[in-house]
C-alpha cells in the first residue's frame, strides 16, 4: 500500500496518562491505533498500521471507508426527531429570541 493512500486519511492524537504515550488513532479505520513516545513516533507508528489495516482489508476484500475530510462535511445534515421534541425545541428557541437552527447548533456544541 502507497504512503500517499495512507496520509489521506486523518490522524487524531492525544496523550495517554495510563499508557504514559501518545495515542494516534485513525478514525475512519475501525480499530486503527497506536501509540508512541513522542507525537511524531505516535504518527509514524500510525501511518504503518493504517497500511497494514487497508492491505489487509484489500486482501480480505472488505469494504474500505473513504476518509472523511472537510469537503465531505457540507455543514447540513437531516434529523428526526418526534414532534414533541420538536415543539419544545421551538419554543425554547423562541424564549431565547434565537432561530431554532441557532439553538440545536448550540446544544450540539456544548453537547
Amino acid at each position: 500500500m502507497e504512503n500517499h493512500v495512507v496520509d489521506r486519511y486523518p490522524v487524531e492524537i492525544w496523550w495517554s496518562d495510563d499508557d504514559e504515550a501518545f495515542i494516534a488513532e485513525v478514525c475512519d479505520l475501525p480499530g486503527c491505533l497506536a501509540d508512541g513516545s513522542t507525537e511524531v513516533e505516535a504518527i509514524n507508528a500510525a501511518h504503518e498500521v493504517a497500511r497494514m489495516w487497508l492491505e489487509t482489508a484489500t486482501a480480505e476484500r472488505r469494504a474500505i471507508p473513504e476518509p472523511l475530510t472537510a469537503e465531505n462535511a457540507s455543514g447540513k445534515f437531516n434529523v428526526r426527531l418526534p414532534s414533541s421534541l420538536h415543539r419544545e425545541l421551538q419554543k425554547r428557541a423562541r424564549r431565547e429570541g434565537v432561530s431554532l437552527n441557532q439553538l440545536v447548533v448550540m446544544l450540539l456544541a456544548h453537547g
